[in-house]
């Protein structure tokens, strides 16, 4: 198929940022033409797992708090437009020594924005959470908007509201490349050419593929998520009782853990997976993997340490110091990079959507993107 019609803004890639996108911007009256190589939701990217953290008290600079902040807002309307339950509130436990990464920038994004939040001791949060067991010199900082995003159906909601509105969606149809002429952004998918006036690569994981023209030291790292059934206590690893909790440890560990949403509660590490180039990441969990995590809850959430169920690969795309890039493509004006989140954008998806829209139609945005320019 070939079409000489001119879209306003093509989207390379619909997961979170590309959908959310792409609703946006149709839902403002441009005409929206998206590709996917997938179907989202697929668990072959970074839009998967069942289950994923939100919180406002955010350790990795406090210019990401306004955002955030919006990001709930929006997150709201979606569930009203939906009619589906996206955000389940449980609070949230950053927990680390005190002056590790995590604890010192929980804190100092919670007092730079004057967040509710509270520090426990050791003692405290284990008498508050038993179930958690931290060493004596952790404390912990508690935050009461924190909890959790179900991401699949986050992902099809956003879809399905950008078809409402009037965007095409192209599903299984990847962009192979792309050439800025005069007369808009030229696209080529195996199934036909395309032009709009402007592009959004929102491809993730293969956002570095269509962007072979420019030196992108972007890294895609492979993460693995396990879900475990409780050995004691199952009612205590419920939403209603359980927060969200990250974990420093060792240093400049982490590993995070979800209550049991249903498929049983979720651990896993941030950051430290493999690199890997994204046509060959491997897929397949071993034994190795398994103890790995089982090792950290076993030290920190012990009756979390029941059957195993199940596992699952997630891929990071990372910049070289782990925050956004939402900006110009250099020397490209009509094209624009965003979702090489590092591990930590998907609570965002939907503020970044609204924020492209804003850059795409020339309106200054609502927010400080300094940190997250090309550079």
């Amino acid at each position: 198929m070939s079409t000489e019609h001119l879209h306003d803004v093509a989207i390379a890639g619909l997961g979170a940022m590309g959908s959310a996108a792409a609703y946006q911007l149709a839902k403002r009256g441009l005409e929206v033409i998206g590709f996917d190589r997938h179907t989202p939701p697929h668990p072959w990217g970074s839009s998967h797992g069942d289950s994923r953290i939100i919180r406002e008290a955010y350790f990795e600079h406090p210019v990401y708090v306004p955002m955030v902040q919006r990001a709930y807002e929006l997150w709201h309307e979606l569930e009203a437009l939906s009619g589906h339950t996206l955000l389940h509130s449980t609070g949230g436990l950053m927990i680390g020594r005190p002056d590790s990464v995590l604890v010192q920038g929980a804190r100092h994004s919670a007092e730079t924005h004057g967040l509710p939040h509270q520090v426990l001791s050791a003692s405290e949060l284990s008498e508050r959470f038993p179930l958690l067991q931290p060493e004596p010199d952790m404390v912990a900082v508690w935050e009461p908007r924190a909890g959790v995003l179900s991401p699949e159906v986050a992902v099809s909601a956003m879809a399905s509201q950008a078809r409402r509105q009037g965007a095409r969606l192209h599903l299984g149809e990847a962009v192979e490349r792309w050439r800025a002429h005069a007369d808009g952004i030229h696209i080529e998918t195996a199934a036909g050419s395309y032009r709009a006036r402007q592009l959004i690569i929102s491809a993730g994981a293969w956002a570095a593929s269509l962007l072979q023209a420019q030196a992108v030291p972007l890294q895609v790292e492979r993460q693995v998520l396990h879900w475990f059934e409780p050995s004691a206590s199952p009612e205590a690893f419920t939403p209603a009782r359980c927060p969200v909790h990250l974990w420093q440890f060792d240093g400049h560990r982490f590993f995070y853990s979800i209550p049991n949403m249903g498929a049983g509660v979720k651990l896993a590490f941030h950051h430290g997976g493999a690199l890997s180039p994204v046509d060959q990441v491997r897929r397949d969990i071993d034994a190795a993997e398994i103890d790995d995590i089982q090792a950290a809850i076993r030290r920190f959430v012990p009756t979390a340490d029941g059957r195993y169920l199940n596992s699952a690969v997630c891929l990071y795309t990372n910049t070289p110091d782990e925050h956004f890039w939402i900006d110009r493509c250099p020397g490209q004006p009509a094209v624009w990079l965003a979702s090489p989140c590092s591990g930590h954008g998907f609570k965002f998806a939907p503020v970044i959507g609204e924020v492209l829209a804003d850059l795409v139609q020339g309106r200054p945005p609502a927010f400080d993107l300094g940190l997250f320019r090309w550079r």
